[in-house]
């Protein structure tokens, strides 16, 4: 079915709908461009998850068929990594995500940056258009972050009068997200046997968001700071004289 209210029609007259892709439609599963993308990807969904920011209705997820139907051609990208706010709900697992025929526009798509032929930065409007007109003539994105792992440079786009605009970042090197109410940056260090620059989430208050071995070092030092406290107290109380075993019951 045709969602008609989203038709949309391109600055070059091109006639858009949103069909959801046919359930023998063959997607190409063409593999990731190198072993990075997969973890830089698992881990902004992680330390989401871990904060109980990931709700049923949302789409979060990386290497995945984001699908428009452009003068009866259908058109499929593959975004490393995408943030959908709210989906229709399906009885069936998702192979592609095709917007308002299945839910909202994605808020976020991230390329990360592998190659030298420049696609993420590509305009090109003819068949099969580029992802960067996709994504900011096409589908609309509100936020379009290329990122380039290796040197650490992250370019923040945000679409003002239908054009992407880059934004610069905050005195901490931080954009600030409205709809999702989270700050993105980048960090340095090690994960999973990869070292190098990573994406991280910071909340309101400039928290970063914890992956789980940060969250499990986080807890070991607690309780290793609650038996100190306790260690020191059961000392204060024996420099008083007093055997804290043998304490009278209250």
């Amino acid at each position: 079915m045709i969602a008609q209210l989203g038709t949309a029609r391109t600055n070059h007259e091109s006639i858009v709908t949103w069909e959801p892709l046919p359930k023998d439609f063959k997607l190409e599963d063409d593999p990731v461009e190198n072993d990075g993308q997969p973890l830089l990807a698992g881990a902004l969904r992680e330390s989401l998850e871990l904060s109980g920011l990931i709700q049923p209705q949302m789409l979060i997820v990386s290497n995945f068929g984001l699908c428009a139907t452009i003068d009866d051609r259908i058109v499929v990208k593959a975004p490393d990594w995408l943030y959908v706010a709210a989906t229709a709900p399906t009885e069936s697992t998702r192979r592609s995500y095709t917007p308002h025929a299945e839910g909202d526009i994605p808020t976020i798509v991230m390329e990360f940056l592998s190659d030298v032929d420049g696609s993420e930065y590509s305009v090109k409007r003819s068949f099969s258009p580029g992802k960067w007109f996709f994504y900011e003539q096409i589908l609309q994105v509100p936020i379009y972050v290329i990122f380039e792992p290796e040197g650490g440079l992250l370019e923040f786009y945000q679409l003002q009068n239908d054009r992407y605009e880059l934004v610069l970042p905050d005195p901490d090197g931080r954009h600030w997200i409205a709809e999702i109410n989270l700050f993105l940056g980048t960090w340095q260090g090690n994960k999973e046997g990869r070292s190098g620059y990573w994406l991280r989430w910071w909340d309101e208050s400039g928290t970063m968001l914890p992956w789980a071995v940060e969250q499990i070092d986080l807890e070991r030092q607690r309780a290793d700071q609650e038996r100190e406290q306790k260690e020191r107290l059961m000392d204060y109380i024996r420099s008083q004289g007093i055997d804290p075993d043998n304490l009278p019951s209250t």
